[in-house]
This record gives structure tokens, sequence and C-alpha cells, in this order.
């Protein structure tokens, strides 16, 4: 009997013990899971990282992230700064120049601060999962998605194709020093009777923006166009007002490389007319967007600016005072500051014709007016007053060339 008692004893020990190590092994499988799960809707950019170690750990449930409140600019009375208001996706396929002459060699150190080389250039279809759209919804247009809705932008976004190559203009062929230069062309009055057009034409590449007026200037600003950046709304607009100049179409030289800035909702209704071959809804309701490009639209060649590339300008070269104050959402640098941001990010020289200079007022608002000129009007969306600053100091730090007349 005592012997019995004996080995009822010993299995009941072992039973406990089992049980003490199977249970603290499913507490640990437990806690490991709510850590990855509050990890995942907590983490602010969304580090898909977890989700590989959620894998490792085989939890087949699925975290359902969903969009965060709608965010309104009427609510603060000042730019919002967040926590990651610095972070932006990064391309690992950047270029990395060879040209002993870049400007990316420069020993400037404002500049080796603030670039950021392999900054992600473009937006296309892929990239916008909620968890971007998470981080990307704390920023007002164009730097982001507040205000917007979640579905609308990515039907959008999920047309654009993704680009070839993350790099927009390869090295000439024939090049011996492996240097790519470029002429960025604003319609600044100062060009007009400048006689820069030879030189303009002479680099390997020319960046145009918005009314790119060429006929019967060429002399002044030339003719060729490599890179044409704009806006839906610049496009648009730019056809209809300046008729009376001669422009007629939109640059369409061989080749080119069309740059669209999403500058707001509209950019991306007209994204899904061009895209999808149709009349676009909403603010050009009606509009068919690829009739603008008379027949020369190419998606290969077709590129759109991401939000963190225009955010990344504005924050760390551009940063106005009039973010601090009641109209902060309205200020945003123009889509000249952007073409000319880009080229640097682009180019290894760099020269810039027809910006905005200190003397600005010797001159018309564009090159374009030889019988009625205007002056430049400092609207509130811009800091002009600023990009004339920017300018001259990339100029005096030898990053860039600024065509000036004295």
């Amino acid at each position: 009997m005592q012997k019995a008692w004996g080995v009822v004893s010993l299995i009941l020990t072992f039973c406990v013990l089992l049980y003490l190590v199977l249970w603290n092994n499913l507490s640990e499988n437990i806690h490991s899971k709510t850590i990855i799960i509050s990890s995942l809707i907590l983490s602010p950019l969304g580090n898909t990282n977890l989700f590989k170690t959620q894998k490792h750990l085989n939890v087949e449930r699925k975290v359902n992230i969903t969009p965060i409140p709608v965010l309104y600019k009427k609510n603060f009375t000042k730019l919002p700064v967040w926590d990651f208001e610095d972070v932006y996706l990064r391309d690992s396929n950047a270029r990395k120049p060879t040209c002993p002459k870049s400007l990316h060699n420069t020993e400037d150190p404002e500049f080796k601060e603030s670039v950021l080389p392999d900054i992600q250039l473009w937006l296309y279809k892929g990239q916008l999962n909620m968890s971007e759209w998470n981080r990307l919804a704390h920023f007002n247009n164009p730097f982001g998605f507040m205000e917007y809705n979640y579905n609308e932008i990515k039907r959008a976004v999920d047309l654009i194709p993704k680009p070839r190559s993350s790099i927009l203009l390869p090295v000439p062929k024939g090049s011996k020093d492996g240097c790519i230069r470029c002429a960025v062309v604003g319609a600044g009055g100062i060009l007009n009777n400048s006689k820069m057009g030879r030189e303009i034409d002479s680099h390997d590449y020319v960046f145009r923006v918005n009314g790119a007026v060429t006929k019967g200037y060429e002399e002044d600003v030339g003719n060729r166009t490599s890179v044409y950046v704009h806006t839906a709304f610049s496009l648009y607009a730019t056809i209809l007002t300046l008729k009376k100049y001669g422009f007629h179409n939109i640059p369409q030289d061989e080749g080119i490389k069309y740059v669209m800035i999403p500058e707001g909702l509209r950019d991306f209704e007209w994204l899904q007319g061009l895209l999808q071959g149709k009349a676009a809804n909403g603010s050009f309701k009606g509009v068919r967007p690829l009739n603008f490009f008379n027949g020369h639209f190419n998606e290969s060649r077709f590129n759109v600016l991401h939000p963190d590339f225009l955010r990344y300008i504005r924050n760390r070269f551009m940063p106005s005072k009039q973010m601090q104050g009641n109209y902060w959402a309205m200020y945003r640098p123009t889509n000249g500051a952007f073409a000319l941001f880009l080229a640097i990010h682009t180019c290894d020289i760099v020269n810039a014709y027809g910006f905005i200079t200190e003397d600005h007022h010797k001159y018309s608002n564009y090159y374009y007016e030889k019988f009625k000129k205007t002056s430049v009007i400092f609207y509130i969306n811009h800091d002009y007053g600023l990009e004339i600053k920017t300018w001259k100091k990339l100029h005096d730090s030898g990053i860039i060339r600024l065509f000036q007349r004295h």
C-alpha cells in the first residue's frame, strides 16, 4: 500500500512540474504576441520588421491597422512639428556620383549637414499602405495627406507606374568625366534680352517649369527641354493663359521626362484621369489630361515627386517664418524651387537661369513680357524673400551658379 502511494505521489509531482513548464512557455508566447501587436499599433512609422518577428513566432493572427483620426489644418495655429517630422523615405538605389566636380563633393558645412543624397524622389504604386498613410496624414499638402481620404489618394497612387530606374537622368554617353551638367530655367524677366539661349542649350540636360515659353524667345532662353516640372494646375492654366505669348503646347522634345508635383487633391484627381486615359473628376471634371500632351505622353517617362522629398526641401533648405503664423498651411516653395532642388539631387553641375534675384525690381515678372510688363507679386503662399537669399547662398557657396545681371 505504501509503495502504491509512492508511485502516485511521483506521478502527481511529474504532472505538476510538466504543467508549470507548459504554463511558463505559454505565458512567454502570449507575452511576445502582445508586445508585437502593441508595437504594430503604436509604432508611428509602421516598422515592417515587426511582421518578420511575428512570422518567426508562428503568430498567424492578422493585425488590423486602421487609419488615424483625420487631422485638420484649422486646428493648428502654426505648423505642427511631430517627432518624425524630419524622417524621410530613403532610396538604396540612389545615384552615386563619380564626377570629380560634383556639387556633392562640396565642403560647405551647412549644405553637407542638410543634404540627403539618397532621399526618396518618387511616389508610385505599392508605396502607400496604411502604415505609410498614418505617417503622411500628419503633414499638410503637398508635404503629406492631412485632411484627405485614404481610399481616394490610394486609388490614384496605385496607378502611378514604378520608374524603371530611380535615377532621373543618366550620365551622357561619351562623357569623359562622368559629370551630368544641367541648366534649370525659370520664367524670370531677368532673362529678357539676356542672350543666354545658346549657353542654356549647351548643357547635357535642361529643366523647365510651368509656362516654359521658348518659341520666339530662343535667343534668350534656348529651345531644348529635357525635364518639364509642373503641377496639374500649372500645366492646365498656362496652356489657357499664355497662348498670347505663343505657348500652345507644353514641351514635347524627344525623350523628355515629365515630373509632376502633387500639389493637392486636384493633382490626384488629375492623375486618375491621366493614367486611366479618361476625363478627370473633381476640380478638373470633364477635362481629359491626356489631351494636354498631344500624343507625347509615355508612362515610362513620367514621374511624380514624393511628399517626403517636398517636405525635406521645405524643412531643411527653405523653412519660412510664415510656418509659425496662422497662414502656415498656405506656405510652400515655388514650383521653380522644387525643380531646382530636383536638379541638385539629380545632376553634378547645376546652373540656374531666370530665378529671382535681389534686383528683381529692375526686370519684368516674366521674360516673355516684351510689351506689357508686370512686377513680381509676393503672394502669401510663397516666400520670395527667402528664395532670393537661398539662391544667393547656394551660388556663393559654389553649389550652383546663379545667373545674375548687374
